[in-house]
């Protein structure tokens, strides 16, 4: 993790996506709102940023984002299948170029062994491509989830 490289990347995309003429939006679970929040705290993201959902209940990620129930009950809401989703559902909603799309879980409750405390499914996507990663963070709730916001970010400065 590259914590301390978060404003710099959060920078370089507002500025990369400026001069693109490109949009960015964001679908945050376990994150709570911690990826917008480090865009909105730079000057001129309005210009790339077109909006954010805090998705936290399963059943605003199916009525907001349209995650299918049934991917909810075969995977979980901590899982590949639904990250993907939230990223199509944000990306039409927003109708946005870029998406960041996070679940996961913070702790220090709802782990289970397939899934312990700080298992973080982060993904992104544009129109030439779609990538969700698995994470393992480490610490409390509170350091899953910057290190979860600062993957995020990081893995759509080194894919844009």
């Amino acid at each position: 993790m590259k914590s301390n490289n978060t404003k710099e990347n959060t920078i370089h995309i507002i500025n990369t996506l400026k001069e693109r003429n490109e949009t960015i939006t964001f679908a945050e679970s376990c994150t709570g709102g911690r990826i917008a929040s480090e865009f909105t705290a730079i000057s001129g993201a309005s210009s790339v940023l077109m909006g954010s959902c805090v998705t936290y209940a399963n059943e605003i990620k199916s009525q907001w984002l349209g995650v299918k129930e049934q991917t909810l009950i075969e995977h979980g809401a901590v899982s590949q299948e639904c990250v993907e989703e939230m990223l199509n559902g944000i990306l039409k909603m927003a109708s946005a170029d870029h998406a960041i799309a996070v679940s996961g879980i913070a702790g220090p409750t709802g782990a289970t062994v397939q899934k312990p405390v700080g298992t973080v499914y982060i993904g992104i996507k544009n129109s030439h491509q779609s990538i969700v990663e698995l994470n393992h963070f480490q610490g409390d709730r509170e350091s899953v989830q910057k290190q979860a916001s600062h993957r995020a970010i990081e893995l759509l400065k080194d894919n844009l």
